[in-house]
């Protein structure tokens, strides 16, 4: 549990894989009424497909993508989809993923 600005934890994501994010409490706002808690203000990155195979497959995947000719770009289109954006951060998921987690929901 976070309680001070710029305290952090890890959360660890897909534990196959070994993904650990690190989170840090950035700043305490007042809440205002009728507003979900917890809630994130602000995010980088997209998550990491489930079952990429760690940092290594991640960055394999990232390259397949890119390069039309890398053996693997087609099965990685199949799978991820040709739109995947590793720079978007859907900060209506994470939001959502905090209150479920936290037993908010």
């Amino acid at each position: 549990m976070l309680c001070f600005e710029k305290e952090y934890l890890y959360y660890v994501y897909d534990f196959g894989d070994g993904w650990r994010h690190r989170v840090r409490l950035e700043k305490v706002l007042e809440p205002t009424a009728g507003e979900q808690l917890p809630r994130c203000i602000k995010g980088k990155l997209a998550c990491p497909p489930e079952d990429i195979g760690g940092v290594w497959g991640y960055y394999e995947m990232l390259e397949a993508l890119q390069d039309t000719s890398h053996p693997e770009h087609t099965n990685f289109i199949e799978w991820i989809g040709k739109d995947f954006d590793p720079t978007y951060f859907d900060i209506e998921e994470a939001n959502k993923v905090m209150r479920e987690g936290c037993g908010f929901l």
